[in-house]
């Protein structure tokens, strides 16, 4: 095989930590130095192989993958995912793109590496043209790719004359090393998923998510248009009682009921909502862009009076929100709009295997409508959500049964008038005493969740991390997701498991930028459990 031939000091916007040696430096591109580096290459009969991944922990199973891949050709290159990329859930990678370029550029058998700013491999096939592109053998059959993305790699390998091909050797995962052998996770969460992975639920959870794919969801609730104000503060004005900002910039975004749909439409095959919107500055284009193609929209007008917006005005450099203005006329739906509201409820209900409530207690969910949903409704989940427009008037204990209650701790002790009470004592015996409702889970922040069933009883669930940037819609995404997976009359802790995945993938998400979607969070539980 050739001599690898030199190249030029690494570019200086290169990923690289200060401490590495210029051999190392050297070997560390920009994705496009290497593309060049390796059409250099070919133009001189060298054969280029190309590895891809996230090599967050470097173990001996990565190392007899990266020397078998050497064996194959001239020159072996590696790229891996940066870490916006990884999406195996909060925390990960353990290592930066930094420190995994320089482990991967200090072995011996890598001649170059370059961090990808994607989130799979094809755009770097197209770039570096391999001959040979190596994976291991965990991706040899592309049905047990849960990102899909293995059968792209290969097609667009194949569409430059390459091949792909699959390393069988001894095998381990990163993620079970970081888990078992590294402090990754607090005590108490160590522990309990020491015991679940014990347990062997992962394929459980899996099959979980298989299971809802063919189900028709119906969302019942209020749109909101979530503002973000972006700011600076200046500091306190000297003649006023007030913070003074400057304007950096601002994001807009459907979310209520909306932002739940898109959530659940990641996972069930049909999703249709049921919505209010105001008349005056509806933001109808706007919401109805935002819908994934498999929800569809039914909207009842408000008269004179806006969709509800609420502006949230954040510190720009550590997202701090500093305050909020609603904008919204939060009167019961009377009349017509009430008639048609109804109307849809009862249109709709009977053809939907669950039905998905989510009540922000601004005037669209009047007692008809309520009637109207306990009817009709297959499988009737509800949130009623409390908070600074309705505060202790929105309660769950207006809804007189559900097959399925999901709300936070806060909104559970207001419902039971007690703040000090146990919450797995509201989720077990004050809350079905006041609702005809035989399955249960209270979200409670950092402590994670607790869920009941009448059958079993309650079980507490420790959240799944502490990194939280941004916690609005967290507890939409959690209802939406879970709902068709309590429908189908699974194991409460297993549906808690779930739902405390996708809220410690939520809270990771400013806004709405992004709904959680089947692929990440099949990464996720896996990434726990393995």
């Amino acid at each position: 095989m050739s001599n690898v031939e030199p190249i030029a000091a690494r570019p200086s916007n290169s990923p690289l930590s200060r401490g590495a040696s210029d051999t190392v430096r050297n070997k560390i591109l920009s994705l496009g130095d290497m593309a060049r580096f390796a059409e250099d290459a070919r133009a001189r009969g060298q054969s280029v192989v190309l590895c891809h991944g996230t090599f967050d922990l470097l173990h001996m199973g990565h190392v007899r993958h990266l020397e078998q891949a050497r064996q194959l050709g001239d020159l072996l290159f590696v790229t891996i995912t940066a870490d916006k990329f990884v999406n195996k859930g909060p925390d990960r990678p353990v290592f930066p793109a930094e420190i995994r370029s320089e482990m991967l550029a200090a072995m011996g058998y890598v001649d170059r590496v370059a961090v990808n700013d994607a989130p799979t491999a094809v755009n770097v096939i197209h770039a570096i043209k391999p001959d040979i592109y190596v994976k291991g053998s965990d991706y040899a059959q592309p049905s047990e790719d849960v990102t899909g993305f293995i059968v792209d790699e290969r097609n667009a390998v194949e569409a430059h004359g390459g091949r792909i091909h699959f390393t069988y050797d001894i095998t381990f995962s990163s993620s079970s090393l970081l888990n078992r052998y590294f402090d990754v996770f607090e005590p108490e969460l160590k522990s309990y998923l020491d015991n679940v992975r014990d347990r062997g639920v992962l394929s459980d959870l899996i099959g979980i998510l298989d299971e809802i794919k063919d189900k028709k969801v119906l969302l019942v609730g209020e749109t909101i248009i979530d503002e973000y104000q972006y700011v600076s503060p200046l500091g306190k004005s000297p003649k006023e009682n007030l913070i003074p900002t400057l304007y950096q910039s601002g994001e807009t975004f459907a979310g209520g009921v909306i932002a739940a749909a898109n959530h659940v439409a990641g996972f069930c095959r049909e999703v249709h909502v049921i919505t209010c919107l105001g008349e005056q500055d509806s933001e109808e284009k706007l919401i109805r862009s935002t819908l994934s193609s498999n929800v569809s929209l039914t909207v009842v007008y408000k008269p004179a009076a806006p969709t509800t917006r609420k502006r949230r005005f954040v510190d720009a450099d550590y997202f701090r929100k500093l305050f909020e203005v609603y904008f919204m006329d939060d009167a019961p739906l009377i009349g017509a709009p009430d008639d048609a509201m109804v109307s849809a409820i009862e249109k709709y209900a009977p053809d939907y295997d669950v039905v998905i409530v989510t009540d922000f207690g601004h005037g669209m969910i009047t007692p008809r409508a309520r009637g109207a949903l306990e009817a009709k409704s297959r499988f009737l989940s509800v949130n009623a959500q409390s908070n600074s427009a309705n505060h202790g008037f929105n309660l769950i204990t207006k809804y007189k049964r559900a097959d399925y209650i999901c709300i936070d701790a806060p909104e559970a002790r207001l419902a039971v008038a007690d703040p000090h009470i146990e919450i797995e004592t509201i989720a077990s015996e004050r809350l079905p005493a006041a609702i005809d409702c035989g399955r249960i889970i209270l979200t409670h922040g950092r402590h994670g969740c607790v869920t009941y069933d009448k059958n079993v009883g309650v079980r507490r669930i420790p959240a799944f991390t502490r990194r939280v940037i941004d916690t609005m819609g967290a507890g939409d995404a959690f209802l939406a997701i879970t709902s068709p997976i309590v429908s189908t009359g699974r194991d409460m802790e297993l549906v808690g498991f779930i739902g405390n995945a996708v809220g410690a993938i939520k809270v990771g998400i400013v806004g709405h930028r992004a709904s959680v979607d089947r692929v990440t969070l099949m990464k996720f539980l896996t990434t726990l459990l393995k």
